[in-house]
């Protein structure tokens, strides 16, 4: 797969991969998140992502949502942590009516009053239906222990009595502080030739003002374990550990994706869900994730059982973790599980959409992207013996904080 760059003079970077399909993707990536926000402006970020499709200065709502779906295309958005994603799916023939479409709702967006007040109502629904359900709040709940008083542990939605206290103003100054030209990239997938996709990019975003980054974000440096218990009176018990991990630039991560890989990843064969569901059928959800930011990062494990095995379950994780610190992978399990994460890999590839995203998201980060070949590369060259560093530096239970919801 062959990737094609391009950088305006205004610094917003552009990637394009051509492929052969009648489908189209479209995306612009901002190096801004819910860490960016001050205090009191917990839930702008998130907020703004649901309010910057309400009106441009030559569009209404409608029009926008209505710009791309006449045509059978769809937009969407998200907001992470450290990121701010715009993306389209549409037709090939449509690539100019999106990135027009695209650039008009990033660099003309107005934020009408009357819309900002009925969206506020929306989100505040939003958080008010995520508190209904404590095996995805737990996950929030966790990060504010691990990251306590520092901007990462604040969830993204933030909280109904901030969100009810946005206005037009607040809107505008946060993305004046935090929308910078050189953290923009604007990524495609699609059968357009890369002049010609270039022109397009020209033609809709050389004029944009160019604005670079002059701040650093503030650095998490202050972690220690905590365990905590909290009473909700839930039907199951739910259960979150981990500690703080590798940032995304540590030479150690990769070890750490395979180790989280084997430990509770995506596979029904991970070993968490072999030994918690299939053996003892104590859990129906049990999973283990890394999450990697720009100056640390976080693994945790989740699981959610009955509150009499709760115990029992917790000894079973701990004696999983305690089996990768010590018990080095024989040659064979070690080549399986990287032929495995390597297929992951490749087949996550096939989904477009998610492709878009990752290319956009690593050059943002990295300003380049691995091919699946570099990256099997690195997959390859990691030992038994690196695997067990890894698993003795983040699993070490003297420094595991544990919420449990019960």
């Amino acid at each position: 797969m062959q990737y094609f760059t391009h950088t305006l003079s205004n610094h917003i970077r552009v990637v394009h991969v051509e492929v052969d399909s009648p489908v189209a993707h479209l995306g612009i990536l901002v190096n801004t998140g819910s860490r960016d926000e001050l205090e009191e402006e917990q839930g702008m970020a998130h907020f703004i992502e649901h309010t910057i499709f309400k009106g441009t200065k030559k569009r209404r709502a409608y029009h926008i949502l209505s710009r791309l779906e006449d045509v059978g295309g769809e937009l969407n958005a998200y907001t992470t942590k450290e990121e701010t994603a715009l993306y389209a799916t549409f037709l090939n023939g449509d690539y100019n009516r999106a990135i027009e479409l695209m650039s008009d709702i990033m660099n003309n967006s107005v934020f009408p009053k009357k819309e900002l007040e009925k969206e506020k109502e929306v989100v505040i629904e939003e958080i008010n239906s995520y508190k209904d359900s404590p095996s995805e709040l737990i996950f929030d709940e966790f990060e504010e222990l691990l990251y306590a008083g520092h901007p990462l542990g604040r969830n993204i939605l933030g909280t109904p009595q901030n969100v009810r206290k946005f206005t037009r103003k607040k809107v505008l100054k946060f993305i004046q502080r935090n929308y910078h030209t050189d953290q923009m990239v604007i990524c495609s997938i699609g059968k357009i030739k890369f002049d010609r996709f270039t022109k397009l990019i020209d033609k809709h975003f050389e004029g944009v003002p160019a604005r670079l980054r002059g701040y650093e974000r503030e650095r998490f440096e202050a972690y220690q374990p905590i365990v905590k218990e909290l009473s909700k009176d839930t039907y199951q018990a739910h259960c979150m550990l981990g500690n703080i991990a590798y940032n995304n630039q540590h030479p150690k991560r990769v070890a750490l994706v395979l180790l989280n890989n084997i430990l509770g990843g995506t596979s029904m064969n991970s070993r968490l869900n072999m030994v918690l569901r299939e053996k003892h059928g104590m859990a129906y959800n049990i999973e283990s994730n890394y999450t990697a930011y720009s100056d640390t990062g976080q693994f945790n494990i989740y699981f959610g059982t009955e509150k009499e095995n709760l115990d029992r379950a917790r000894k079973i994780v701990m004696k999983e973790l305690d089996r990768l610190k010590n018990v080095k992978l024989g040659s064979l399990q070690l080549s399986k599980a990287k032929k495995q994460l390597i297929g992951q890999l490749a087949v996550s590839q096939e989904n477009r959409e998610d492709l878009l995203l990752t290319i956009g998201k690593s050059y943002m980060l990295y300003n380049r992207i691995d091919s699946l070949e570099e990256i099997s590369a690195k997959v390859n060259a990691l030992t038994a013996l690196d695997l067990m560093d890894v698993a003795n530096e983040v699993f070490d239970s003297s420094k595991l904080s544990m919420l449990t919801v019960y």
